[in-house]
């Protein structure tokens, strides 16, 4: 069913058999599961990057900031070729390519390695104003977030910064589970409304909301999209 060969008929409804595939333990899944929509839509219908494109110039950048859990992460990779089936069910294992975070040595098409929390969405700021020092203005940046990472105080200086420098290519998508400790008075997209971004808050599991919320036209404004799942202790 999920060969680099036929990744064209993988369907979203294959993904649970092939994140069934990771064993072992530190799965973090629910972190991994509230993921799973999200990079669904973008990977099957947003981002314009492919295996065989993984490296070029001008191809989409999607950064996993939400470290935690990378089965979801994975699966999808597996199921658009960037990653061979067969290696799933290795995952966390002593010589394994999928670790516990994902990195971006080991791994076709991944962009940073991520864990730590906080740190996706300043280097997603960076690598859309070095784009724009190039003068490449066709690429987009992807940054996909937590809800608790804005515990953090650097995302609040990169939603700050982006807001201000107008850096239109930059995307985030936060999953907001309810995991944040102290939240965002108004909302996190009323934080970044304050700061000029262009916000939608949509389900997070309703594939043509995020769809549409993803390809929302937002000239000379970053764009973040709050997608709203479950609470992770639901």
């Amino acid at each position: 069913m999920t060969t680099n060969a036929n990744v064209d008929t993988v369907r979203f409804e294959d993904l649970p058999a092939l994140m069934g595939l990771m064993t072992g333990a530190e799965k973090h899944g629910p972190a991994a599961t509230s993921t799973l929509d999200v990079l669904w839509v973008l990977y099957d219908r947003v981002l314009r990057v492919t295996p065989e494109r993984a490296t070029a110039q001008d191809r989409d950048r999607f950064l996993l900031s939400k470290g935690h859990g990378p089965m979801a992460y994975y699966a999808v990779l597996a199921a658009k070729g960037f990653v061979d089936p067969g290696v799933l069910p290795s995952f966390g294992g002593y010589d394994s390519p999928l670790g516990h975070h994902p990195d971006r040595t080991l791994i076709p098409g991944v962009e940073i390695a991520s864990g730590s929390l906080g740190h996706g969405l300043p280097l997603g700021v960076g690598t859309a104003l070095g784009l724009r020092a190039q003068g490449l203005a066709d690429p987009a940046v992807w940054v996909l977030v937590g809800d608790a990472e804005f515990d953090e105080g650097s995302n609040h200086e990169a939603v700050a910064f982006a807001g201000a420098y107008g850096l239109d290519r930059l995307h985030v998508v936060v999953i907001d589970n309810s995991s944040a400790t102290h939240g965002w008075q108004g909302g996190i997209a009323a934080r970044f409304a304050a700061e000029g971004w262009s916000t939608q808050t949509v389900d997070g599991r309703d594939h043509e909301a995020l769809y549409r919320a993803f390809t929302a036209e937002h000239p000379g404004r970053p764009h973040v999209v709050v997608a709203r799942v479950e609470p992770k202790d639901a």
